[in-house]
Formats: C-alpha cells, structure tokens, sequence
C-alpha cells in the first residue's frame, strides 16, 4: 500500500468491519425485496400474496393479475430506480460540496429539469418520456452551472452557505416562472399537475426502459469515482496532496448528478428530499467511505421512495396523494433539524 492509500485509509472510520457492511448491504436488499413486495399486495384493491405470486410466475390475464403486472409492478419498479437515483446523487453532491444540506432539489437542479419539461410541454405538448429526459437534462445542468457559478462569486470563491443560498434563490426563481406557465396555460397545468407534486403513478416498464439506461450509466460512474469523493470529504488541501485531479473528479461526478437527477425527473417528477435524507441515514453505519456508502444510499433510497409511495397510496384510501408530498412531509422536518445543527456549529 503506498502513502497515500495508508493516509486515506488512516482518516476513514473503523467502526464497522467490512464483514459488519457487507452483511448490512445484504439486510438491505432484503428489506428492499419485502418493502417491494408488501407495496405489490396493498392498494385501492388489496389482492394477498399467493395472487401476486401467480401473477408474476403463473400469469392468467384475470383482473388482478393485470393489475400487478401493468399498475402495480411497474410503480414498484419506478420508485426503486428513482429512489437510488436521487439518494446518489445527493450522496455525491454532499461529497463534493462537504455540505450536509446538499441535495438535487435543494441546490436547484430538479427544479431546473423540471420548469424545461414544463416549458416544452407549453410550446409542443405532452412528449415522449425519451425527450422529456433530454429536456431534464438540459434543464438541470443549466441549473447547476448556475447555481455553482452563483456560489462561487465572492473574494473567498465557493462556500457551502453561498452555495444553498443561490440553489434555493434559483429554486424560488424557477418554480415562480413554472407557476407563472401554468397559470398562463390550462392545458399544460392538466397535462403536468400531478408528474409535477411528484408521482410515480401512470407510469408504464416502457418509461422505465426508456430511462434506465441513463440511471445505470449515472450509477456505474458515481461507484467508480468512491475512492475519490471520499478523499474529497477530507478536504481538497488533502485530496490535492494524494494526488487527485480535483478539477477532473468534480466535473465527471457533476455529469453522474445531471444523469441521476434528470432520469428522475423524467420519470417521476421533481420529489425532493430523498437525497437529503438518505446519506445521512447510511453515513451512520457506513461513516465517509464512499465505496460502502453510494451502494448503501442506492439501497436505502430505493427503500425510502417505495415505502412512500406506498403510504401515499394507503392515507387516504382509494385515494391517493403524489409521493412527493410524502417525502415531503418526512424530508422538511429532517432538514430543518440538519440546519439548525449547522448554525449551531
């Protein structure tokens, strides 16, 4: 092992032995499988376990079969991608920004994805999920240049205070126009009310497949810069003094954010929170090491969406309330707490 790996390695926590982590990832994704399958059996219509099994295995074309395979499985399988898609992307943009408060909705990126759906959806009508994921893109990654250039402005460059304070400036700035849109057209509020308060309703496997590619490619590059963005959280002066290309690490790992939180919004809508509250749920098991922390937060998130959508769905039976108001309700309280802590310190 050179220095530089025996210093990282001296500053990472060692609390929890990687047998201890590896045997928590496995927990995980058995509580996410149940989670999957409790939210399968429970409904408008509550169908038991033995009905669903026959109709992921044994498929019959009886009602409640259709209504696993096509509604409910689906809805499943959309909030788990959308889940770890934003609790990675907010993983990483707290790595990068070392801000506890960081988050895509937060810092402006989903409401930049989702006021250029909205704007294109005023000027061309309702469109594919395959341009209104480009569209996301283009409309997030504007947002976060401007964002980071707004937080950068000053004699002391960057801070983590300046850099929420210009996201939730342009966050505020961005949802008055989209309200404004929408006020000014009737046809794209009936269009894009619910997608827009967060949902994953609606949704078909041909949305999911349309996206997935970008998700997984967002994925595959935020695991294989772990070992950087952990020696980011130890300071730049210290990631500089092992050798890391910051410049380079930052700008890859923006284009894995814009990829997560823009398949996201295209899929789902803008549902804000899961980001923020999901790393530091994981950081208390896995600490700042990032090749543990990113698979956990992807688990977790996966976990957390699909176990809101399933209480937006149970509330107020047979109907049902858009996801985001429920991530909402749990994620605001959480980051007022974190705020507060911060100003304290």
């Amino acid at each position: 092992m050179n220095t530089s790996q025996s210093y990282l390695q001296q500053q990472l926590p060692s609390k929890r032995s990687h047998s201890f982590r590896l045997l928590g990832l496995i927990v995980g994704i058995l509580l996410l499988v149940v989670c999957s399958l409790i939210s399968l059996t429970l409904g408008a219509a509550d169908i038991s376990p033995d009905v669903v099994w026959r109709a992921l295995f044994a498929f019959d074309g009886s009602t409640n079969h259709l209504i696993i395979t096509t509604v409910r499985l689906p809805r499943v399988l959309i909030a788990s991608a959308v889940g770890a898609a934003l609790a990675v992307a907010g993983s990483l943009m707290q790595g990068l920004t070392r801000n506890a408060l960081a988050d895509p909705g937060i810092l402006g990126i989903s409401a930049g994805a989702a006021l250029a759906v909205v704007v294109s959806t005023f000027f061309w009508g309702s469109l594919s999920v395959q341009s209104y994921t480009w569209i996301a893109f283009a409309g997030g990654t504007i947002a976060a240049i401007v964002v980071y250039t707004l937080g950068s402005v000053g004699r002391n460059g960057m801070t983590p205070l300046k850099l929420i304070l210009a996201g939730a400036v342009l966050s505020y700035l961005m949802s008055a126009l989209t309200t404004g849109i929408l006020i000014l057209s009737q046809r794209t509020l009936d269009e894009i009310r619910f997608w827009l308060a967060g949902s994953v309703a609606g949704r078909d496997l041909d949305s999911l497949v349309q996206v997935l590619p970008y998700i997984v490619v967002g994925l595959i590059i935020a695991f294989s810069l772990s070992k950087q963005i952990t020696a980011l959280t130890l300071g730049e002066d210290v990631a500089k003094g092992l050798g890391l290309q910051i410049g380079w690490v930052k700008a890859i790992a923006a284009v894995a954010v814009v990829l997560l939180a823009g398949s996201a919004v295209s899929l789902a809508g803008p549902i804000g929170f899961i980001g923020l509250v999901v790393p530091h749920i994981v950081r208390f098991w896995v600490g700042v090491d990032y090749r543990w922390l990113l698979p956990y937060a992807a688990i977790w998130g996966a976990m957390l969406l699909s176990l809101a959508d399933l209480a937006a769905r149970l509330v107020i039976k047979p109907q049902e309330l858009p996801v985001g108001i429920m991530t909402a309700l749990v994620g605001a309280p959480f980051f007022i707490y974190l705020a507060r802590r911060k100003i304290k310190s």
